[in-house]
Formats: C-alpha cells, sequence, structure tokens
C-alpha cells in the first residue's frame, strides 16, 4: 500500500470490537455532553451498561465541576486535543479516589463529537509508593541496626545504674529510679521491635491457603481487640494457594484487622469489619530496573466503616513511624509493607470516612518449579 492510499475503512462491528478491547475506558461525547457511545471498559469503570449511559450527560457521570467538562470544550472549540494528567473522578456512584490521566480529541468525521480516553493511574501509583515503602523499610533496617549497637549497650548500664541508686534513695525518690527502669524498659522493646526489620534473610515460602490464614486471624481478633466487632465475609472459594510464608501471613493480616478494630473504637455499636479475596487476572506489572513481569492477582481487603484515614497521612501511612493512635509507636504498617514487599506484592490503603480498604495484591503458587513471575 502507498504511503499516500487512505486507510480503509473499518466495518462498523469491526471497530466496535476493536474499542472493546481496549483496556481502557474510551467514550465518545456528542453536542450538550451527552454519551454517544462507550466501549467495554468504560462500562466496567461508571458501572452501568451503554444503554444507561446514552441516557446521561456527561457531567452526571463526573464530580462537579470537573477539568474534564472544561476539556470536552476546549477540544470542541479549538479542534485540536488536549491531555491532563492525574484527574480524580470518584464520585458517590463511583466512590474513593479514582486518579485517571484524560486524553481528549475532536472526532473530525463527526463534527461536535470528542473522543475521551482515561487511563487509571491506580497500578502505576501503587507500583510507586510501594517502591518509596520499601525504600522506607530500608531506612529502618540501617536505623535498627544502629539502634540496636549504640542504644541497647548504654541502656543496660543506665537500668543497672538506677537499680543500684534504688536501694540507697529516701522512699521518696524510688518513685524516680523506678521511672527510669521502666523507661529504659521501653526503649528496649521499640528497639526490640524494630529490630524485625533488620532480618534480610530470605523467607521460606510454600503453598498456602490464603482462607485458612484468614480465618484463623478473625478467630483470635474476635477473643480479642475486636469482639465487639461484626465481621463479614466475601470470599471466592476457588482461589489458587498464594506463595507465602503462613507466620508471616498471620502477622500482616492480624496487624490490618487490629487497626481496623482500633480504628472503629471500642465503644462503636455498630462496628463492621469485612474481609474479602477475589482473584484479579488482568494484574500484571513490570518493575523497575528488570525485564520480569510479575502477576498479583490474588487481591485480599480488610475494609471497615471507622472515621478513616486523614488524608494528609494517607500518602505516608506505611512509613516507620507515622501513625493516627496517640501511643502507637508507628512501626505496624512499615513492617506489613515489608512482609508484603518480601513476599512480591504490593498493599494499598483507600479511604474516606466509614469506608477505609487495606487491598493486599500478592502472587499465587505455581508448583514447586515455577516462578511467581511467570503467571499470565
Amino acid at each position: 500500500m502507498s504511503r499516500h492510499e487512505p486507510m480503509p475503512t473499518l466495518p462498523s462491528g469491526t471497530a466496535d470490537a476493536v474499542l472493546d478491547a481496549l483496556p481502557h475506558p474510551v467514550i465518545m461525547v456528542a453536542a450538550g455532553g451527552r454519551i454517544a457511545n462507550a466501549n467495554a471498559a468504560a462500562e466496567s469503570f461508571f458501572g452501568a451498561s451503554l444503554p444507561l449511559l446514552r441516557r446521561h450527560l456527561l457531567r452526571d457521570l463526573v464530580p462537579f465541576g470537573s477539568p474534564l467538562l472544561a476539556l470536552v470544550e476546549q477540544v470542541r472549540g479549538r479542534g485540536a486535543a488536549v491531555n491532563e494528567y492525574k484527574v480524580d473522578l470518584g464520585t458517590p456512584h463511583n466512590p474513593g479516589e479514582r486518579l485517571v490521566d484524560l486524553y481528549v480529541a475532536p472526532l473530525p468525521e463527526r463534527p461536535d463529537h470528542v473522543v475521551v480516553m482515561l487511563q487509571e493511574r491506580t497500578i502505576a501509583d501503587k507500583m510507586d509508593r510501594q517502591l518509596t515503602h520499601r525504600g522506607a523499610a530500608r531506612s529502618v533496617t540501617a536505623l535498627a541496626a544502629m539502634l540496636a549497637h549504640e542504644i541497647k549497650n548504654p541502656l543496660s548500664g543506665i537500668r543497672g545504674a538506677a537499680q543500684l541508686l534504688e536501694q540507697s534513695v529516701p522512699d521518696d525518690d524510688r518513685t524516680l529510679t523506678r521511672l527510669i527502669c521502666d523507661e529504659a524498659d521501653r526503649i528496649v522493646k521499640l528497639v526490640d521491635r524494630m529490630e524485625v526489620f533488620t532480618d534480610e534473610r530470605p523467607i521460606e515460602r510454600e503453598a498456602v491457603n490464603i482462607h485458612i490464614v484468614i480465618e484463623h486471624v478473625k478467630r483470635l481478633s474476635q477473643s480479642g481487640v475486636a469482639r465487639h466487632i461484626k465481621f463479614l465475609e466475601d470470599y471466592d472459594p476457588s482461589l489458587p494457594p498464594v506463595l507465602g510464608n503462613r507466620d508471616q501471613l498471620i502477622q500482616v493480616f492480624l496487624n490490618l484487622v487490629k487497626n481496623a478494630a482500633e480504628a472503629i473504637g471500642e465503644n462503636a455499636t455498630d462496628g463492621e469489619i469485612g474481609l474479602s479475596t477475589a482473584f484479579r487476572p488482568g494484574v500484571r506489572l513490570s518493575l523497575p530496573g528488570s525485564k520480569a513481569r510479575v502477576s498479583l492477582p490474588l487481591e485480599f481487603c480488610v475494609k471497615d466503616n471507622g472515621p478513616g484515614v486523614p488524608e494528609d497521612l494517607l500518602p505516608h501511612l506505611f512509613d516507620p513511624f507515622v501513625t493516627t493512635k496517640s501511643t502507637g509507636s508507628g512501626l505496624g504498617l512499615a513492617l506489613v509493607s515489608k512482609i508484603v514487599g518480601d513476599h512480591g506484592g504490593i498493599i494499598e490503603c483507600e479511604s474516606q470516612p466509614r469506608r477505609t480498604i487495606f487491598r493486599v495484591l500478592m502472587p499465587m503458587f505455581l508448583g514447586n518449579d515455577a516462578e511467581p513471575g511467570d503467571a499470565a
């Protein structure tokens, strides 16, 4: 075919099939903002079928005053394509933060029609944040090793001196020596908790039934911190095993459930924690600096109806020493992030009042001779 010859026109059915094959939502907006067409990914994104979408205007589907509305009018007026990045399209019908990159272009064959493509940033942002979390965990590793060497030894001497002093001071002053000993013990416990981060040995992994792990965590929690809370379960019984370490996975979900229970509070009468598992075969990621593609099809969620995480803390939630609790050390979620990362997975949090979700994506067990990244 000559470079000057026009490309052959695809039949209508073939063109629709090509659009539906795209993984990104694509919609065509007619004059007045009416939805004229949409592909299968757009139906999934907006949670509505094409006939239902065609009954709506674009402004009905996006937040009030969304930049997307102005971009459509700009493209219609200028006749040139525009892009905008990291736009939140979350609405009451599509709750939570839904960051997308927008690509808006005119349709020369149909005046007043504009094509909008959305590219969700969720997975890319998860990877960026997860790499940041792993970097933070490595920083804690170095800090923990330094603290163990530089702090625990002199603390032992301080505590010993306080005990000797306690034998020779008046009764009124023994409160002070007791305070010195108690505070020294508290600091040692904090350093001991941080020393978990210094263990860089490869973890022993095998095929683990995640439902057995989650049920074990639920029983432990119901007899302790979450005894006053209702549990809701939504499990996929056909889920394949996860490639993991059972004890460490128990620690991950015990931490997440404990956090959820503490967020709900002891005095709540309608507290609920949701535990869910699902298979998401489309989640396949390329790791920076590596040609390996990692498949993370197993999704495990812990949800609660507590007050939510403050917006300013959300991006740093898995960093060490970041906590919403007045008495917390801020190491629990940092440890969760480290364990999930050591398993080759990622963890993310979405939060708004009465709807906080911790989502863990993990590789599945493929057999002793297979690599986790080999999954399709």
